[in-house]
């Protein structure tokens, strides 16, 4: 079974993740295949409520990395929560480095 590799889109402003996720759908994404993803948590859940998008919660990472995420810091969490969905070591250190900048990622998981 071949599985695709998550696709990112980096935006700046909560404008522009709503944009681009209005124009995933029109391509034929569902929002269950979408994820947005802020360097604050608040911005995260802010985010995936108002674009019905999906956080990256337990269901794609696992019991044991959810639980390991409470003792780890931020970054660390980002980082884990990553590399759950198919980014490597270094992908996920670069994209948790644009959150650090104050931007937003949308990504596309399946289409």
């Amino acid at each position: 079974m071949h599985e695709t590799k998550p696709t990112v889109q980096i935006v700046t402003t909560a404008m522009d993740a709503l944009h681009t996720v209005r124009e995933l759908n029109r391509q034929g994404y569902k929002q269950d295949n979408i994820f947005v993803l802020a360097h604050d948590s608040d911005q995260t859940k802010s985010l995936a409520d108002a674009t019905d998008t999906n956080n990256i919660g337990m269901a794609e990472e696992g019991v044991f990395t959810t639980m390991a995420n409470v003792f780890r810091s931020r970054g660390d969490e980002i980082r884990a929560k990553l590399q759950s969905i198919g980014f490597t070591d270094s992908e996920s250190e670069r994209y948790e480095e644009e959150l650090d900048r104050g931007r937003v990622l949308v990504i596309t998981n399946v289409h």
